[in-house]
C-alpha cells in the first residue's frame, strides 16, 4: 500500500488537533509531523495497519468500549492484528490479562481471546491457547457481536475459570456460582 505523506508543522497540529485527526481518520490523509525543522513522527489512518476492516467499524467499537467505561490498551501485533488488552483484577484472585485480537477479515472472522495468568491445564481453550468462546459458548455473529460483547463473554469465562480453580468443576450453562 502506498502512503503519500504531507508535512505537518507541530504548530498546526497544536492549533487544530481535532481537525487534523478527522482528516487522518475520515479522509485517509497521512502526515509527517515536523518540529523545529526536523521530522519527528507520523500520523496515519488505522486502516494502514488494518486494511480489510472499515475504519468506521473500528472507531465505533472503540467508542462502544469507552462508553461502557472500558479502557483497553490498544496495540497492533506483528501480524497487524488489532490487540485490545484488559486486566481483570479482583481482591480475592490474582489479576488476569485478557487480550482480544481482532483478526484480518474482522468482523467476518471472529476475534480470538487469550488469557494471561491462568493455569496451563485449564479446560475450555483451543489448541492455540485461545479461550473457547465462539463455537462453544455462543456462535459468532458479525452483525450482533462486537469487541465489547466478546469482552463480556471473556469475563464469563474468567468467572468460570475461578470457579474451576476453587471447586475443580467447570460450571455448565445456567449453573449459578459465586467468585
Amino acid at each position: 500500500m502506498r502512503i503519500d505523506f504531507a508535512l505537518l508543522p507541530m504548530t498546526e497540529l497544536r492549533n487544530a488537533p481535532g481537525e487534523i485527526l478527522d482528516r487522518v481518520a475520515e479522509q485517509g490523509q497521512a502526515f509527517v509531523i515536523e518540529r523545529n525543522g526536523k521530522q519527528k513522527a507520523c500520523l496515519v489512518p488505522m486502516s494502514v495497519f488494518f486494511p480489510d476492516i472499515a475504519p468506521a467499524r473500528i472507531a465505533d467499537e472503540l467508542d462502544q468500549l469507552q462508553n461502557a467505561g472500558e479502557e483497553p490498551r490498544v496495540a497492533f501485533t506483528d501480524q497487524r492484528e488489532l490487540s485490545l488488552t484488559f486486566t481483570e483484577a479482583s481482591a480475592d484472585h490474582p489479576p488476569i490479562k485478557l487480550n482480544i485480537l481482532l483478526p484480518h477479515g474482522y468482523p467476518s472472522a471472529c476475534p480470538r481471546v487469550f488469557a494471561e495468568g491462568v493455569d496451563s491445564n485449564v479446560p475450555h481453550r483451543w489448541t492455540d491457547g485461545a479461550l473457547c468462546l465462539y463455537g462453544v459458548m455462543t456462535g459468532w455473529n458479525p452483525g450482533k457481536h462486537t469487541a465489547l460483547s466478546t469482552l463480556q463473554l471473556a469475563r464469563q469465562w474468567v468467572s468460570h475459570y475461578r470457579t474451576w480453580k476453587r471447586d475443580g468443576n467447570w460450571p455448565t450453562i445456567g449453573e449459578s456460582h459465586h467468585d
